[in-house]
């Protein structure tokens, strides 16, 4: 469970799961509409005429238009401001219920004003007799949809071990030497490096770049379906450090901490690769652990 002023989960609001659960919602509140129907009272869902029909219709592809505008927001907003907060995302979710309802509860006014809705309908009661089925329709999509997220991104953090103990053919070292092993979003084993050969890991967007030597001492890269934060979470007890909110160094190929104007960077001991930045929220433990191998 996570605190309310706890930072959110970036598998909240990544551009996969954003899609993933905008249609995850649509699918559910359909089918929660027709299932809810028959047992709901004064809900003028049904097909009892045309415009009737066509007014549910609307109602539900502004739904769906709402939700999608306002979760590209949230990634957007989640992207600049990567220290959300819960509190903020469950706020967000909040006033995206609360828009439905405003929808609904205006709609239900201009059917019984132009004749569409029998009765009279006052706009406030409509909308507090919508909360619920907004909460049920739309709240528990999102509910499932997050703990069915949090569950994949435990699984690939899992997933993401060093291994030593494989049966292998090469001649056995005095010394075996460490491996990291990356998977992807799906739990495929993707690549098997010497830590002593990885140079950096570079975050895009819900990929990561893999920036490593090869047999001859050459620069190469990697890439796969992987967030930089699962990385970070399977490696912190080792020398793979976050340094930036797109970048993991290896402490050991550091061979320069200089101090710019902007702040600090890293030098790695590869001319070829360009200094790293250090943001001022990983500069205290990228200090710490360099002065540690001094």
């Amino acid at each position: 469970m996570h605190s309310w002023n706890e930072k959110m989960p970036s598998y909240l609001v990544g551009k996969y799961q954003t899609i993933a659960t905008v249609v995850f919602t649509a699918f559910f509140c359909m089918a929660f509409l027709v299932v809810s129907i028959p047992f709901a009272r004064g809900a003028w869902f049904d097909m009892r005429t045309l415009a009737i029909f066509a007014l549910t219709v609307i109602f539900f592809f502004s739904g769906v238009v709402v939700v999608s505008v306002s979760r590209r927001f949230l990634y957007a907003f989640a992207r600049r401001n990567q220290e959300m907060k819960m509190y903020q995302y469950i706020l967000w979710c909040s006033f995206e219920i609360l828009a439905l309802c405003l929808i609904y509860a205006t709609m239900s006014v201009y059917g019984a004003k132009h004749g569409i809705l029998e009765g009279e309908i006052r706009f406030w009661q409509k909308f507090y007799a919508s909360l619920t089925y907004a909460l049920m329709g739309v709240g528990v999509p999102y509910l499932i949809s997050g703990m069915y997220f949090a569950i994949i991104d435990k699984n690939n953090t899992i997933r993401l071990l060093n291994y030593e103990n494989v049966v292998t053919d090469e001649i056995e070292k005095p010394l075996p030497e460490k491996k990291i092993t990356l998977f992807d979003n799906s739990g495929v084993l993707k690549m098997s490096i010497d830590s002593s050969n990885l140079c950096y890991i570079e975050s895009d967007d819900n990929y990561i770049k893999v920036w490593y030597l090869d047999s001859r001492g050459d620069l190469k890269q990697y890439m796969l379906r992987c967030r930089l934060k699962t990385v970070e979470n399977s490696f912190a007890e080792s020398d793979l450090m976050r340094c930036h909110r797109k970048y993991i160094v290896n402490m050991r190929k550091v061979s320069m901490l200089r101090k710019e104007k902007d702040g600090y960077e890293i030098d790695l001991d590869v001319e070829s690769i360009p200094p790293i930045p250090i943001s001022k929220t990983y500069e205290e433990a990228i200090l710490s652990r360099f002065n540690s191998f001094q």
